[in-house]
């Protein structure tokens, strides 16, 4: 059975140096709190990888020196411009970059939900993509030798990493529509959930929460962060904190800004 942990740090205890970790994409949850927890416990090396594309979260990763490749399709800070540590370390060299695209990445984390080494894509061919991705292969159509296709390795993270509404005591994790969390969790060797709150009672038992909830047995780590995806949203809960991400631009365009950025809202925990 999934634990409930006594803080967010027992929670993230399993994400530890060297990690592929498995993040998702801005309106799906994403645990702020817990990267915030985990650039101060001074993670490093990180393959992480946005399910299918990043905002804040990776840029603040990158900027504190925790990720050694980043594996997704985009990232950006959507109207708020581009995500200023992310394009320094491009431009710089400091991280390794896997470019993808939203529908190789879906469909990699499918192969691994499914249990089978790779999945199929048609949609790369004519691309620049497979220039500069090795590891995918094209071949044949076994059934038919003038039909090439497009084997994407299966993409098995040791974690993944996420924020919901709400979990039971029994480690069941209310996602609602966020379907892409069950593949994450499906396809990762273990998971990781901050929520919003504790559900009294078991939400599998519940015929209308049911639907949308993730079972325990797919879950390691459970623990309570009220708006741990602050400063972005929760999808009907709370909207992004369109201010302080104005604050955060202006003060990551520069190595002192971004200093000063977590100095103030990461080691000084004010964030909240």
């Amino acid at each position: 059975m999934p634990a409930i942990a006594r803080s967010l740090d027992d929670a993230l205890a399993p994400i530890q140096d060297g990690c592929v970790l498995a993040v998702p994409r801005e309106s799906s949850g994403v645990p702020m709190a817990a990267t915030r927890a985990l650039i101060r416990r001074g993670i490093k090396r990180l393959h992480l990888i946005a399910l299918p594309t990043s905002s804040l979260q990776a840029d603040l990763l990158i900027g504190a020196g925790c990720v050694e490749t980043l594996e997704t399709s985009a990232v950006s800070l959507g109207e708020f411009g581009a995500a200023p540590r992310f394009t320094a370390a491009i431009l710089g060299g400091a991280i390794r970059m896997k470019d993808a695209t939203c529908p190789a990445l879906h469909a990699a984390f499918q192969a691994s939900e499914k249990g089978v080494p790779f999945m199929p894509l048609r949609g790369l061919l004519g691309t620049d993509v497979l220039k500069n991705r090795p590891d995918w292969k094209v071949i044949d159509n076994p059934f038919d030798s003038e039909d090439p296709i497009v084997l994407l390795p299966a993409i098995r993270p040791d974690v993944a990493l996420f924020h919901a509404p709400m979990a039971d005591r029994d480690g069941n994790v209310w996602i609602g529509r966020q379907r892409e969390l069950l593949t994450m969790a499906h396809a990762a060797e273990r998971t990781v959930v901050t929520v919003e709150k504790l559900h009294d009672g078991n939400l599998l038992d519940d015929k209308i929460l049911a639907a949308g909830t993730l079972p325990g047995f797919y879950v390691d780590q459970v623990a309570v962060v009220e708006r741990g995806c602050w400063p972005l949203p929760l999808p009907e809960h709370y909207a992004w904190d369109a201010e302080h991400l104005q604050e955060y631009v202006m003060l990551a365009a520069t190595d002192e800004g971004f200093a000063r950025y977590l100095d103030k809202f990461v080691h000084e925990k004010q964030a909240a």
